[in-house]
Order: C-alpha cells, then structure tokens, then sequence
C-alpha cells in the first residue's frame, strides 16, 4: 500500500467529475483545505508518522520488499491457462528455516521468515479456490475436508458502509451450498479479520478473483435470513458497487490472514531500520552480553525479593559481580539462577518446564525492574500468546504496580484488567481536542468524502426513481438533443409535475419500466443447524486483536450507509450493447425509438452508469484509505500521550505487530516475552524495535510448539514450528532452566522421566496430604491408565473420535461427583476436538451430569498453562493400522501428561501406544512400576495400568474393578453386574438397606451421598384427604388419579373425555341419528327444528343428541361454541 499521508486533501483541491455537483444541485462544495503542517510538537508523533511513511523508501533486498499488504488475486488465482490440477505453485520458492547454524545476513533471514509467514497465511484459502474453480458447482460438504472450504453463494452487494476504520461493502449471502444452519455465536465462519476470495458466478474463479477481508459480523445482521457481513475489499480499486451482480464467495476455515498480516509488515519495516539483537537472532552468538543500561551501572535495587528487615543489604547490589547466594531471598536455587539471567543478559532464555512457576519468576523480575526504573525511562512491555496468560501476568502486576495499561484483544478479567484496557483509560481521561491535530483532520476528510461519496451513489440508492436523463447527459451517455426530446415528450403529458425527478425517463419507457427489487431472498430449504465449533474460543483470541474496543465495537462498524439497489429496470425485445450504441447513435430523437427496444436501452444506460460511477468512487475511496490511515496515525499520536507515562504496557504478540508504530514511538528499551516457545518466530522478532536493549524469553520448548496452517511447513525441511526460542536453545545460546515443580503429585511427575530426565525435581509441598490429598473413591489410587481395544472412528470433519472411550469417561466423572468432587476441579483433556464434542455431547445427554452448569472439556493445544486437580486424558486412537497421529508428538504428549495436580488418569490403548512411541513406551513401564524406584507410589497397588479401573467404597472400603459404561444384555457371568457404570451408584456392589426420608427403604446400591439428596422413584405410601392413596411416585407432587378424573368433588363424568381438538369436528367424529329416524342429507343451512353449533361448522342434530355433547362441552372445557 502506497501511504500518500495528507493528500487526501486533494479531494477538494481537484474536480473529479466536476459534472457531478452540477446534476446534485451544487452540493459538492469545495471542503476547507486541512492544514497538511499538523502540529507535531512531540516527537513521537513524528515517529509514528515516519513510521508508515518509511515503507516508501527504496532499500536494496529481494522482491519480498515490495509485496503489498493484502496478497494480489495473481497470488490466490492460478494461471487461468494452468491445468486445473492442483499442483504445489509455491513450496520451491520457500527457503527452509535454519534450524542450525546461523543466516548469512539480515536479508536473508527476514526474507526467509517474511515468506514462510504469508505463504502459510495465504495457501489454504489459495487451496480453497483451487478446489472451487476444478469443481465450481459442488456442495460445500463435496470438497476434500483437509481444504476446510467455506462456500457462500449467491452474494450480492447491499451497502456501502462509511466507517473511520474503512469504506466497507455490504453483503447478503445465502447458505445454499452449505446446505445448513449457522449458530453464528458458536460458529467459525467468516470470523472478523478472514481473507474471502470473491469471483462473478458466472466465472467462478475461471479468471477473475477478488479478496476482501471480513470487516465486521454483528450477530444482529448474521441472523437475518439472508445473513450479512461487511467486507473491506484489498484495494480502492477493486470495489463494485452494481447490487444486481451475483457473486460466489469462498474462505478457508483452517487460516486466518489477520494473524499474520501486521507481523508481515513489521518484517518489511525490520530491513529499513536497525535491528537489535540481531548477533543472536541472526548469527547465533552463543555468549550473551549484559544490557546496555545495566553494563552503565550495574548496581541495582532488588530489595523486593527479600522481608523488610532485611531489604537494606539488597538495595544496592552489583548483579554482574555480587549475586546475592543462599535462600534468604526466597527462590530455590534454579529460580535463582533465572532471575539473575533475565535482570543481567539482553537476550535472556529462561525455561520453565511444567509447575516450576516461571511465570513466579518472571513476575519478580518484573518487580525489581520497575523498581529500578528513573523517572523518565520509557514504559517495559510485557507480551503473550494468548490473552489468558497476558491476563493472568498483568493480574500480578497489579498487585503491586498500578500503573499499567492493556493495549488490545479481548481481556475476561472484570476486575483489575478491564479497568485498566486502553479505551477505558482514554475514556476516563480528559484530553484537549485540537481543531488542528493530525486526527481532527483526517476525521474532517473522512465526513467530507463521506458526502462526496453518498452523493455520487444517489442515482443507485435504494427507493430511488429511474435514472434521469439530465444524469445520462452529464456522464455522456446522450446528448443534449436527446435530452431535449424526452423533455418536450414529458412536457406534452398531463398533469405531470416538470420537476419530478426521473418522471421523463418514466414517461418515455412507459410499461417498459418495472421494478426492480433486490434478487436474494430468505434461504427456506429446510436446514438443520451445524454443529457447534467447540474450538471457537482460539479464533476468537485472534479475532479480537483484529477490532479491539481500543479501536471500535468489534460487533459492528460505525458511520452512515447508503442502502444500494437498481430500484428500476426496463424490460422489451433483447440488444446487445454494439446494437444499442449504433441505434442512440444514429437517432437525435429519443421518442422515435420504437418502445420494444426502450427497455433495452435503459438497461445499457444503467450498466454504463454504473460503470462510469465505479470509477469515480474508487477515485474517492483512494483518497478515503489515506484519510482512513491518518486517522489511525492521529489516535495513536494521541495514545502515546497516555502510554508515554505508564510503567507497564501489557499486549498479545499480535497486537504487538498491530500496535508496532505506537510501541516504537515509547522507545522501549525492555520487552518480556511469555509463552515464548509457544510463538511463532516473526511476531516474536517483530518485537525487536530499534531502541530494545533486552529481550527477555520465557517458556518451555519441550511443551507446545507454535501452530501452522500448512502441516508441511512443520516437517523438513522447512521446520517453521519451532519458536525463536527453541532455535536459539538448539544452537547453544545460552539459558536456565528451573527445575524444582510444585504442581504434580510425585507418581503424576514421573511419567515426565521421558522428557525430562532426573532434572525435575519435587518441591515439598506436592507431597504433603494437606496439599494433595487422595482422590475420593480411589482408594489410594492417584494415577492409572485404564487401557482398552475400543476401535476408534472418525466425525463428519474427519477428526478421531472413540464413542465407547467417552462413554468410559463420562461414567468416571459421575462417579467423581457423587464422591463429592466438584465439576469445576475435574478436567477432561483430549487431542482430538472431535472426541472433545463427543464427551460434551454425552454429558448434556446424560441424566446426572446434565444438571450442572459447567465441565471442562478441553483439547490439548489449548490447555497449556493451565491445571487442575483431576484430569481424565482421552486418548482416542485404537484402530489396527497401529496409527497415533498426534500422540505421537512428544510436545503435545508433554503438555497432556502435566496438568493434573492430584488425579491423573488416562483412557486409550496402551499396548497400541506403547508399541509406536517411545514416550507412551515409558509411560506404560513407569505405570507398571518398572522405571525409578522411589517414584513408585507407597499407596496402593504398584500396578497402575490394566483393563479395569478400579474404585474403592469410602462406606465399606470395598473394591470394584469398572470394564466398561454399560452392562450387556446377557452377561456371561452374573457375578460381574457391577462392573459397569450404568450399576454403580457411586459406592460398591452391596445394597443400601437404609430408610430414606420419605419412609422408604433405599432402592439404590452402596453410595456415598446423603439420602436426601435421592430421588425416590417407588410408589408414594401417602393417603391424601380425599381418602385415596397416592397415585404419584414419591419424588413427585401428590396426586390422585381417581379424583382427577371425577373432578373435584369426586364424581364420575358421565361420558369418557373426548379426543383433542376433535369435539365437535366432523370430519373426526361421526353423530350416529336416531334409530327412529334417519337423518336426512342436508347443505348447507341446518335442517328444520335442527340446532346449529357454531364455530365447529354445521352439525345437524336431535334436541337429545345435543344436550348430551353441550354436557361434554362442559367436561373438556372447550370454549368458542355458541348456541344459536
């Protein structure tokens, strides 16, 4: 994008169309001329401004450089003379990442990183076309499910929406191709920050294509039938606005551009200015030096690790020379020895495997640095993955530093975060307006294009007349003579007002003018809904850095719209364009046309108008851009005022490349990254502004690696998963690791031993009862794999599922709760998000369970850094191909292995995974007691692997050994009833023989809740005061059958009730006639001395017949029948 800062200006400088303000009455007044010399008394506000503007200088490097914001439609579309075959178009132009060794220059290393990120960015929607353009007219459940195609057709234009983020247009689509229904909140589709490919229906990506990103889905437009969006097309002149032409839309559901749009440019602008750090990054410099501020004075306050007695001896400490020893400090050794790393390199790797408190450590650093912050110094910037873990290390800094602000993303915290978010700060502080600032400018071009741009769009406004002819003249469509001929046919009418507008083109086509209404109607095919996307909650952390409330509403855009629609349209004999452009041609007089070929006419002038506007308003919306990205250039000039004084700015590392120019303008000399191992490299060296002096890296590379779109770039030799911060670990530079954990239980810890070694170490507190105490009902029994040969299957998206495994699952959490564990202290993890719909799905259907409000369903990739203190692992794969897809990668392994404090058990065939992968291997023989000595658990069996999980009774410390969710039918042997759920009651085989409350003996099992709790289902005992006994079972309100049907004063009703809604229907119930008499056929009007029921159509009955049904009447309580 070309960022030509302040020419919009040229909007009033320049006439485009200067035949336009003559046809709307002069309303195109020339706006004033904004000062292009905004005051720039800051020097940030120069910065940010430089910072867009830097993109224009030349530099030498590859043509990566030069790549546009959004990709080009040549990027998406294939060669339209290509085979139509889909064939890899790109993987030989991305060089492998150097996963040893260092890149020889910056060029290379920018260019490699730039080029990996937007092809995985831009293939899966360039994939999605592909596929649409081999097979334009398939169904959207047709296409190959790893392509996660999105198909939309029909799409036409309705809108066009004037926003201070963009100039938007407006769509209504149709979910024909999907062939379901949308539950838009749960769903993934066409999520705000979504690249869309766009193509005529008639083409179907044959040659044209056209992208657009998702502006905006408020929910309010999306339940419409049809649904709406707004898009942002890539380019001003790529925009249509005819709201007659059909369009297929199309995405990919598996990528989402907006993640990786802003870390591309922050790449572009890395090779125009300085890089820091880059003899690590770049050259792999093992030694790592101190920072710059530090080597100028290294003594520093770290008075805070230490009780306020002590604190005066740690108040001015030489961290180079004189690390303080000992435990006075609090911190165990590799704590120690981590916090001194990260206070005293400028590239500092900590890692921090799982439950060794990294993000402890890294919240006291954060601590000793603001200490030893100077008034003056610029604010430290803290980054993460997610927004979880930015909230939850931001809720930590505000215990003890108040000053601090939340750029960005969508925090959930309602208490100390969400006070302190950009836009709430900026809406409690008052700031002076500035007629003349850069901001106030650009929202004064913005309104005046706004104006411009309505006006131009008048003639196709919707409830609008024809067009006139006065417009087809000024656009030179006729001429002044053949406007003049249709004035004096108009003048010649009737009682016709001279200033209607468009009443003379209505005149001349007559009853070749018809209207024209929009052409996509409500989708009523009868749908079901689609199935919930239970992942929605990863999309929608990236969808929020994309319209954070920083900006504006996320759900809709603000600013006026222009409602668009052809309203008219003519109709006659068919001509082809040459045929009407000879026949205007040749004939002055308009009304000598015959009137069959009026309709046609109209049309071509319609089409050519619509093409002549095009061109003016994508001249207009050029000008709109710039004003647009002024704005935005004017907000953060303001914003900085704000951020300048606060100690800490806390962001996602997407919104650290969003808000890249604003965060460059504070000089920072000190960014924090957490979850560092878990992010992709680009927007991690994205980080790297000109004034950073220490890059501090905190993670684990042995857990979660960054996520990919394209599977290929994770495998050699390209190798684009692993993090900045694994490279450097793999290439010897330095770093700590802490080693002490204070999550697991020792014999959870122990299946680690594959991973980590000896090296992790237990801290005191796991092995205290007080701290982890004993599963209830587990007798002793803390971890245990409970191994099975349930074949696996697949859901409709193709993902693993294995229904009996969740079935086995669902049964244990049951059990769990009715031994008093809370819902909300059991996780169940899976690798499978299939599988994870599976269990919930169970657990809503079934009758125990469904009653509370909350479980924790999770998929392995997104519970990193989280923990609870039961976790279920649902391991899914069991087939005889011997296939484990992802329990065969050893990070994920490493994550699902770690999150349970005190009851780990896990689901899946053992001996399956134990013969594939060596990890699983381990964790079979650590199970059976075969691996380290002292991490075999003293209570208990040694065993902890088998076919049958076993319970104990907390009443009768009773065993039971559960195989399976359900009995059979018939049992082979009687004596194993109660090794199944659906027979336990929560407690062993033997049954309660105690009184419930209600007098009853208690028909349950061995349980161990309290018997109130009990619905009893047995025949209520109670005799009512109507001297019955109860008819209800005891769990239900009292009730006497017997009198209920009598009434309320217990006499019998003389005829049985008659059929619903068919008392007095003939067509449902015949009246027999008398066997004295035979009753006559009559129609319509009732017979002689025949008594009529209204309401219930015609009825001809006897005096007799009739008392008896006006009796019955009265019973059934119908109402709406008179008698006449």
């Amino acid at each position: 994008m070309l960022y030509r800062l302040f020419f919009y200006v040229d909007v009033c400088a320049g006439e485009l169309n200067a035949h336009i303000p003559e046809q709307f009455n002069g309303v195109y007044q020339a706006a004033e001329t904004p000062d292009k010399s905004a005051p720039a008394s800051a020097p940030a506000r120069v910065d940010i401004y430089d910072y867009f503007n830097i993109l224009e200088a030349p530099v030498a490097g590859g043509t990566w450089l030069q790549k546009p914001e959004f990709p080009s439609p040549s990027e998406i579309l294939p060669d339209p003379h290509a085979s139509t075959t889909i064939v890899d178009v790109s993987s030989e132009d991305i060089k492998p990442n150097k996963v040893e060794g260092s890149y020889a220059d910056h060029e290379e290393y920018l260019s490699t990183q730039y080029d990996f990120l937007r092809e995985d960015s831009i293939r899966p929607l360039r994939d999605a076309v592909v596929q649409v353009r081999k097979d334009p007219w398939l169904d959207e459940a047709q296409y190959p499910h790893n392509t996660s195609i999105g198909i939309y057709e029909p799409v036409y234009i309705t809108a066009m929406v004037f926003s201070p983020r963009g100039l938007a247009t407006r769509v209504a689509f149709s979910l024909s191709r999907v062939k379901k229904l949308v539950r838009w909140s749960q769903s993934k589709r066409l999520v705000t920050g979504t690249l869309v490919a766009l193509s005529p229906a008639d083409d179907c990506f044959q040659t044209q294509c056209i992208l657009a990103t998702v502006a905006a889905r408020p929910l309010s437009a999306l339940e419409q039938n049809p649904p709406e969006i707004d898009l942002f097309f890539a380019r001003p002149d790529e925009i249509h606005l005819d709201p007659m032409k059909k369009w297929i839309m199309v995405e990919s559901r598996s990528s989402f551009f907006e993640a990786s749009r802003h870390t591309l440019m922050a790449l572009q602008h890395l090779k125009r200015e300085p890089f820091p750090l880059s003899e690590h990054l770049v050259d792999v410099q093992p030694q790592v030096d101190p920072p710059e501020y530090i080597l100028e004075n290294p003594f520093t306050d770290i008075s805070s690790l230490v009780a306020l007695e002590e604190s005066k001896s740690f108040e001015n400490v030489d961290i180079l020379h004189n690390w303080p020893g000992g435990s006075s400090h609090g911190l165990d050794k590799s704590q120690s020895a981590a916090l001194k790393r990260i206070l005293s390199k400028r590239l500092a790797i900590v890692q921090g495997p799982p439950g060794t408190g990294k993000t402890y450590v890294s919240v006291v650093a954060l601590k000793i640095l603001l200490a030893n912050m100077k008034k003056g110094d610029p604010p430290i910037v803290v980054t993460c993955q997610t927004n979880h873990a930015l909230d939850q290390i931001l809720r930590h800094v505000a215990e003890f530093e108040p000053s601090f602000i939340r750029l960005g993303g969508r925090s959930k915290d309602q208490d100390k975060i969400k006070a302190r978010t950009l836009y709430n700060v900026r809406s409690n502080m008052s700031q002076p307006r500035s007629l003349g600032s850069r901001k106030a400018q650009a929202m004064c071009a913005i309104r005046e294009l706004t104006k411009k741009m309505q006006m131009l769009l008048l003639p196709l406004e919707v409830n609008k007349p024809p067009l006139t002819h006065k417009l087809l003249t000024e656009l030179g469509l006729i001429t002044e003579e053949q406007a003049r001929s249709l004035e004096d046919e108009s003048q010649e009418a009737m009682g016709v007002t001279a200033d209607t507008p468009g009443i003379e083109m209505e005149q001349w086509l007559g009853r070749n003018l018809v209207p024209c209404h929009r052409s996509i109607g409500p989708d009523d095919f009868g749908f079901e809904f689609e199935e919930e996307d239970f992942e929605l909650e990863q999309l929608k952390e990236l969808e929020a850095e994309v319209v954070a409330q920083d900006d504006d509403d996320i759900e809709a855009l603000k600013g006026p719209h222009t409602l668009l629609c052809d309203n008219f349209t003519g109709r006659g004999a068919f001509m082809t364009d040459h045929e009407v452009k000879q026949l205007i041609t040749k004939t002055q007089d308009l009304t000598c046309i015959p009137s069959s070929h009026r309709g046609a006419i109209y049309n071509y002038f319609q089409r050519e108008s619509k093409r002549i506007l095009r061109a003016d308003f994508r001249k207009f919306a050029r000008k709109y851009e710039d004003a647009v990205l002024d704005r935005r250039i004017g907000q953060w000039e303001e914003d900085h005022r704000i951020l300048k004084d606060q100690r800490v700015i806390g962001m996602t590392t997407t919104g650290l490349s969003k808000y890249r120019a604003l965060i460059s303008s504070l000089k920072p000399r000190i960014v924090l990254v957490e979850e560092a191992a878990e992010t992709l490299e680009p927007p991690v060296t994205a980080a790297c502004v000109p004034s950073l002096q220490h890059l501090i890296l905190v993670g684990d590379h042995q857990q979660l690696r960054p996520h990919l779109s394209v599977r290929e770039f994770e495998k050699e030799p390209y190798r684009f998963n692993l993090s900045l911060f694994e490279r450097m670990v793999n290439n010897g530079v330095e770093f700590d690791a802490l080693r002490r954990q204070r999550r697991m239980k020792p014999e959870i810890r122990r299946l680690l031993g594959s991973i980590y070694g000896k090296e992790l170490q237990d801290h005191p507190s796991v092995t205290d009862l007080s701290n982890r105490p004993p599963v209830e009902g587990m007798g002793g029994i803390d971890s245990f794999f409970f191994t099975h040969e349930w074949l696996e299957s697949h859901d409709a998206n193709m993902s693993a599922i294995n229904i009996m495994e969740a079935d086995m699952i669902v049964g244990f959490v049951n059990y769990l709760i009715w031994n008093g564990i809370e819902p909300a202290k059991i996780t169940i993890l899976t690798f499978y998000n299939g599988q994870r719909k599976a269990i919930l799905k169970q657990i809503r259907n079934h009758a125990e369970l469904r009653m509370h409000e909350y479980f924790n369903v999770v998929t392995v990739d997104s519970y990193q850094g989280e923990e609870n203190d039961i976790v279920l692992l649902s391991l899914v794969r069991s087939n005889d191909r011997y296939k484990i897809g992802f329990l065969s990668v050893v990070n994920r392994v490493c994550v699902a292995l770690s999150r349970a404090k005190r009851g780990f058990y896990i689901f899946g065939n053992g001996e399956m995974l134990a013969a594939e992968s060596e990890t699983w291997a381990y964790v079979v023989e650590a199970l059976c007691g075969k691996k380290r000595k002292k991490d075999i658990p003293t209570t208990g069996p040694k065993l902890r692997i088998g076919y049958r999980l076993p319970l104990e009774c907390i009443n009768h410390q009773r065993k039971t050994f559960i195989k399976g969710p359900s009995a059979p039918d018939v049992l082979k042997n009687p004596n194993e009833v109660s090794a199944y759920w659906d027979q336990n009651n929560g407690g062993c085989d033997l049954k309660c023989s105690d009184i419930l409350p209600c007098g009853h003996t208690c028909m349950l099992g061995c349980h161990p809740f309290e018997h109130d709790r009990i619905n009893c289902t047995q025949k209520c005992l109670k005799t009512l005061d109507c001297q019955h006994q109860c008819s209800a079972i005891c769990m239900d309100p009292c009730k006497c059958d017997r009198c209920d049907r009598r009434g309320n004063n217990g006499e019998r009703s003389l005829l049985k009730p008659p059929p619903r809604n068919a008392a007095y229907n003939p067509a449902a119930r015949t009246v027999p006639p008398s066997p004295q008499y035979q009753a006559p056929h009559y129609y319509g009007n009732a017979a002689p001395g025949a008594t009529s029921i209204g309401g219930r159509g015609k009825v001809n009955l006897t005096i007799t017949e009739l008392q008896s049904l006006v009796q019955a009447d009265k019973k059934s309580g119908t109402s709406g029948s008179s008698i006449e």
